[in-house]
């Protein structure tokens, strides 16, 4: 899991590569989240949720949250950030 993220869509791709390394579903993470399958897909994709939800999909993963001071992303963070752009095309 990456250290530092500060895009949605990056906060997705890391809840989705949780849930499948807990070789969950979308439909068994959001059950026992106690939330609708369309969170995790919302999530997943970038897109917005309650702060609530995420909190309970977060704890269903059995993470947290850690908010930290945001500095300057590196110049290595924005490289693989526009490298992550150019793959995705």
């Amino acid at each position: 899991m990456s250290d530092i993220l500060r895009l949605p869509d990056e906060l997705g791709r890391e809840l989705r590569d949780r849930r499948k390394a807990l070789r969950m579903s979308k439909l068994a993470l959001a059950r026992r989240a106690g939330k609708v399958r369309t969170v995790v897909d919302r999530l997943e994709a970038g897109h917005d949720v309650t702060v609530s939800s995420l909190f309970a999909v977060l704890g269903a993963l059995g993470l947290v949250l850690r908010v930290e001071r945001a500095g300057l992303p590196t110049a290595e963070e924005v490289a693989r950030r526009f490298a992550d752009d150019d793959e995705a095309s």
